[in-house]
């Protein structure tokens, strides 16, 4: 019995120090969200920290609601593209503690 609780503690460590590790490389790994066929660029970490903006110049007009339609679209396609990063980065270390499917992590 006590082997069986060794093993588990090890990888619960094993585990953690994984999740570390990746949620460093969340910190430092980029998505780039658009809108407008490109007009409108959003680069954004994995860690939801937005990193810069790109309007293109031929957006800048008077139509400034459209423009903040845009950068909206841009900023939710971002951080689409963040969750679906993270969700894959994550996604092999619940199955190798046999926990259950569709847990998310990070907790």
């Amino acid at each position: 019995m006590k082997g069986g609780i060794g093993q588990l503690m090890k990888q619960a460590q094993e585990m953690q120090a994984n999740m570390e590790k990746a949620q460093e490389e969340m910190a430092s790994m980029e998505v780039t969200g658009e809108s407008g066929a490109g007009a409108v660029r959003i680069r954004m970490t994995c860690k939801h920290q937005v990193q810069a903006l790109d309007i293109d110049h031929a957006m800048i007009g008077d139509d400034r609601e459209m423009l903040e339609d845009l950068i909206v679209a841009a900023f939710n396609d971002a951080l689409r593209k963040v969750e679906k990063t993270v969700q894959e980065k994550f996604a092999g270390m619940a199955t190798g503690m046999g926990l259950p499917a569709g847990l998310k992590l990070p907790f």
